[in-house]
């Protein structure tokens, strides 16, 4: 990308901000105008939730893509592709795939920094806690990159917390951030997490009473009850919530347990995040089908324009990605507990490549129907889920309370329809479970490989191999030219 410090003379990438653009070439947008009004602040952050929703972010990559290969969780035909589930990083389209991750995340995190930069002189111009919002929202966006940007390029913290990691960004200017530790970035990415937190428990609508979350179409449900279009569907933004998941997250990455167990709780017992109803996860309607536990996602990205796209990785007759039945009867569990699962039965369809005919199970969770048959609900891709709070609640509160750790697992298994109990006597059983279920939770997400590399984990590639968990395993290369170009 040749410098992160290029990113600066970027304009805010928004398809909202045409009226900005209208006026100026876009690297040359002039952010004085850009921030004379509130709007233009809406506007902006708008745009660095529009970035992140682009196919080279959570639009794709981030969410249905290398990270997901990597996992074990597909079979190939495609060299490229089996060279990555392989571990093969010098592939060169996984290296093109690669370097546009980084360099977009650093463009969207240089475009939260605009705002940063200069919402505090501006206080004046908002209404309500519209300041506390936006500033709030925007580091809980910048620290949320960081640290998936950690999860990537990085050894894990278990691993080696003082080595050489990511720049950690804050600051709009020519010279090039250093690198900072695992560690160093950690502490950074939580710092930003802890002052967004407070910044949003100020009047964050979705802490509201009166905000009850639904399907859109669903009499009753609440997440429009303002007529503030920037104010409404708060979790397709980053909400209070979110800021609280992402602290459970990071404070687990660092082994902080008692911390990630309370922002984890916070989520968990705030009850804005109802289960979904079995009903409406299978339904044969597709306009009153749920297919990816829409009620339970505490935050998403918004992604209505990645349908075909989905379709041509997951659904369509030759999808890029696929797996065999058998290795999804063995990731499911289907001679155990995968008999009572919803997910297995409800997240895959039974076919034959058209290429080669080779047999195959389809992924339906991402299937987008169209008009006049539409969804219960809006096309959106996973970022924060109620079900990994649980997860949390469970690893990060057995030392402590190994009997309330286990019930929260056994509560968030009967929610997917597995109705025996497990029994565990040690924290590493438990945690052995927690990755069996994860796998299944999180197909098609990529948290699964975000899991087993905090975990220092082996990753089963079959039933009888696996690969040790090692940094040569975990850690993506940095582009060539992020360390070629820099002037530190």
């Amino acid at each position: 990308m040749k410098k992160i410090f290029y990113l600066i003379i970027l304009a805010m990438v928004t398809s909202s901000c045409k009226k900005f653009l209208d006026v100026q070439p876009e690297s040359q947008v002039d952010k004085n105008l850009l921030f004379n009004t509130e709007d233009g602040f809406k506007e902006a952050l708008n745009g660095v939730y529009t970035l992140c929703s682009s196919g080279n972010l959570y639009g794709e990559y981030l969410t249905f893509g290398d990270l997901e290969v990597k996992a074990q969780n597909y079979d190939f035909i495609d060299f490229s592709y089996q060279n990555i589930a392989n571990f093969a990083y010098s592939d060169l389209s996984y290296i093109s795939r690669n370097d546009r991750v980084w360099t977009s995340a650093y463009q969207a995190i240089v475009n939260c920094n605009y705002i940063l930069e200069a919402i505090d002189s501006k206080k004046g111009l908002f209404t309500g806690n519209n300041y506390e919002i936006i500033k709030g929202e925007t580091l809980t966006l910048r620290a949320y990159l960081h640290f998936d940007l950690l999860r990537i390029y990085a050894p894990s913290f278990i691993s080696r917390p003082n080595a050489k990691a990511i720049p950690y960004v804050t600051e709009v200017k020519i010279k090039s951030t250093p690198f900072s530790t695992v560690a160093e970035v950690l502490d950074k990415v939580i710092i930003d997490l802890n002052a967004a937190k407070v910044l949003l428990k100020k009047g964050d609508p979705i802490l509201s009473s009166a905000y009850v979350v639904g399907y859109p179409s669903t009499i009753g449900a609440t997440e429009t009850t303002t007529n503030d279009l920037f104010l409404q569907n708060r979790r397709m933004r980053m909400n209070y919530y979110s800021t609280c998941g992402e602290l459970a997250r990071a404070y687990l990455y660092r082994n902080e347990l008692a911390q990630s167990l309370s922002n984890a709780l916070e989520v968990i017992n705030s009850n804005k995040f109802p289960f979904t109803k079995e009903a409406d996860f299978v339904a044969t309607d597709v306009t009153k089908k749920d297919r990816i536990f829409y009620p339970e996602l505490i935050s998403s990205w918004a992604i209505p324009n990645q349908a075909k796209k989905l379709e041509a990785l997951y659904a369509n007759s030759n999808p890029t990605f696929s797996a065999t039945s058998s290795r999804i009867d063995d990731v499911f569990e289907k001679n155990g507990v995968g008999g009572y699962d919803w997910r297995l039965a409800q997240w895959f369809l039974k076919g034959t490549l058209t290429t080669g005919g080779a047999e195959r199970s389809f992924l339906q969770k991402y299937i987008s129907n169209t008009t006049p048959i539409v969804n219960l609900h809006p096309l959106v891709a996973p970022a924060i889920r109620l079900s990994e709070m649980y997860y949390i609640a469970a690893e990060a509160g057995y030392d402590s309370n190994p009997t309330a750790a286990v019930e929260y697992f056994n509560t968030f298994r009967h929610k997917r329809g597995i109705p025996n109990n497990v029994v565990v006597t040690d924290k590493a059983s438990l945690i052995e479970l927690l990755i069996l279920d994860a796998r299944k939770e999180f197909y098609g997400e990529s948290q699964f490989f975000y899991m087993l590399k905090r975990l220092n984990h082996t990753i089963r590639i079959s039933p009888t191999q696996i690969r040790p968990g090692t940094d040569a395993v975990f850690v993506s290369p940095i582009p060539d030219d992020e360390l070629a170009y820099r002037n530190n």
